[in-house]
Formats: structure tokens, C-alpha cells, sequence
């Protein structure tokens, strides 16, 4: 066949008879020729969502985001993990990148700790729109990138806990190396430094976001001879490692320790005592990246390319007043 009827079939002219069109797919199929995407058309159908890890209530949330959109657009939506703590840690990324070439996908939405240069340089030879959601580090300016306001978030539930009398205020961050954590912390910091309290470095831990970190930095915490009244948790899993580690203890929350999450999952408000914490609009951000992603592929140009979504303190039952007043 002439290289124009192969073209014609691979950009979805009309101008082609059916038995011609019906043989030159079937080819195209067996030998698994990757196609390029054909910018300003309507969407080819699927999108993809990459984590590292499926582990967390955390996905779910921006996934069912995502897919609110996909599905209203007529889109399926392929949910995928590279497993990077896996080994060798690049093969999972290397077969998600394969097997999303042989499905054609109209974009993805990516939720990695990373982008190497070299994932990105495939995706761009591919043609495929990405979004990237709360990037590890800085954003690159030239990739589009969605995120919530951490800073404002870790100073309001700081002020919150200083509004309520509290003076030993612990912070359990995140990874150190995380752009949230960084921004989480900070806003700690500025809200202390804002009440002329001290910055003690004894209060601030690091975890990774789970449950166990939380549990074992609230324990090293409370086991201090001057222990805190109340621990801001980086998120709500850690929050919930924390109220455990202080049950084992004995002690009562709030009345012996007050504790602010980060995330408000959708098990915070049913947790005993439900928590208080600084929601992070994830559905909001999975929605967003979708409708982002949907955006480029008909060619338009974002008015800008790093959206930060706002945080809000939900306030529970976690937070009182401390049972002693503590001074600075």
C-alpha cells in the first residue's frame, strides 16, 4: 500500500475503504506500531494515572478525582504502579512507559516522588501530555504541575494549636527531601516564630507519610523528660501512628495530647476521637490534573503551568486546650 493510505488510516481520515482501513489496522496491530497522538483531537479514550505506590487512602482520593472527570468526558482511565522501591527500581517504570505506548493513551497524570530526565525525554518523544501532581521538588517550570498550599496549611494548624494554649508544640514531617514537607514545616516554624515561641529542634521529626513513622517519631517524642502537649502530624496517617503510640502510654486525646493531621481522609471524621486536621483538596487536585491533561491534548495553551490548590483546617475532637500551661 502507498505511504499516503497508511497515513490516511493512522490520522483517521475518512477518504479510505473500510476492507483498505480494516488490513492496514490489523498490520499496524500485529506488528505493534506505536502512533503518535493527533493534537486538537477529541479524546482518544484513556488516560493514565501513575503512582510509585498504590499503599495509601491518599491515591484513592485523587484517583476518584481524576476519574469524575474521565468518566463525564467519556474516557476510561488506566491506574498504574512503578513500584519504586522495587528492584531493579527503573525496570517497573520502563514497562508502564511500554505498555503505555502500545495503548495510545491520551495523557497521564503522574504522582512520582520523581520524573528522571530520561522518562521525561520518552513521554515527550511519544507526544503524550503529562501532568504532574505535588512534585517531589521544585516544579519544573516547563511541565505542568498541581499542588496545594502546604505552607498555609502547617501554619494554620499551628495556630490553631497556639490559639489553644499550647506551648510544646511537636511537628512529625514528612520525607525531608519533599517540596510538601519543606512548605508543611515552614509554616510550622513561621507560626511559632509569629507567638515568639522557640523553634525547638528536639520537637521536629521526620517520617514518610505512613502510619509506623508516625507511630514510632510520637513515641520517641512523648518519651522526651519534657514531652510536647501537641504534635502536628505532616498527614493523617501519621497523625493516626501518633494517637496510638499515645494510647499505649496512657494518655487520653485531647485531654493529654492534642494532635492535628494533615489530608482530612475520608476516615478522619470517622476516627476516635475524629481528627482534626488541614484538608488537602486531593479529589480537587485528581479533577484538575484531568481536566489539565484534557486541555492539552486539544492544543491549548495553560495561563500557567504551577497551580496551588487551598488548604482549610477542619476542626474535630482531637484539639483542646492542654491540661497545664506550658511556658515558652
Amino acid at each position: 500500500m502507498s505511504v499516503s493510505t497508511v497515513s490516511k488510516v493512522l490520522n483517521g481520515r475518512a477518504d479510505v475503504a473500510e476492507g483498505t482501513r480494516s488490513r492496514v489496522e490489523e498490520l499496524l496491530d500485529r506488528h505493534a506500531y506505536p502512533r503518535t497522538r493527533r493534537r486538537g483531537s477529541d479524546p482518544a479514550g484513556l488516560i493514565d494515572i501513575v503512582f510509585d505506590e498504590l499503599d495509601s487512602p491518599w491515591a484513592v482520593e485523587i484517583i476518584r478525582g481524576a476519574e469524575e472527570v474521565a468518566h463525564a468526558s467519556g474516557v476510561g482511565t488506566v491506574v498504574s504502579a512503578i513500584h519504586a522501591r522495587s528492584e531493579p527500581a527503573d525496570e517497573p517504570a520502563r514497562q508502564w512507559l511500554d505498555n503505555l505506548e502500545r495503548r495510545r493513551s491520551e495523557g497521564v497524570i503522574l504522582v512520582l516522588d520523581e520524573l528522571t530526565p530520561d522518562q521525561q525525554a520518552r513521554l515527550s518523544a511519544l507526544e503524550v501530555p503529562y501532568v504532574v501532581i505535588d512534585p517531589r521538588g521544585e516544579p519544573d517550570p516547563e511541565v505542568p504541575s498541581i499542588g496545594a498550599a502546604n505552607w498555609a496549611g502547617g501554619l494554620a494548624a499551628t495556630q490553631h494549636l497556639i490559639d489553644l494554649g499550647h506551648r510544646r508544640i511537636a511537628i512529625i514531617s514528612g520525607p525531608s527531601g519533599m517540596l510538601c514537607s519543606r512548605a508543611r514545616l515552614d509554616g510550622y516554624r513561621g507560626a511559632l516564630e509569629s507567638a515568639g515561641l522557640p523553634a525547638d529542634p528536639a520537637l521536629v521529626r521526620y517520617g514518610d507519610f505512613h502510619h509506623e513513622s508516625g507511630y514510632v517519631q510520637a513515641g520517641l517524642l512523648l518519651e522526651l523528660p519534657d514531652p510536647p502537649t501537641a504534635v502536628f502530624a505532616g498527614s493523617d496517617q501519621q497523625a493516626y501512628g501518633a494517637c496510638e503510640a499515645a494510647r499505649e502510654r496512657g494518655l487520653r486525646i485531647p485531654q493529654d495530647l492534642s494532635i492535628v493531621g494533615f489530608d482530612d481522609l475520608s476516615v478522619s471524621r470517622w476516627f476516635s476521637p475524629p481528627l482534626t486536621t488541614v484538608r488537602q483538596p486531593l479529589a480537587e487536585m485528581g479533577s484538575l490534573a484531568a481536566r489539565t491533561l484534557f486541555r492539552l491534548a486539544r492544543g491549548e495553551t495553560l495561563e500557567t503551568r504551577r497551580v496551588e490548590l487551598a488548604t482549610e483546617l477542619v476542626l474535630r475532637e482531637s484539639t483542646a486546650p492542654p491540661a497545664r500551661r506550658d511556658t515558652p
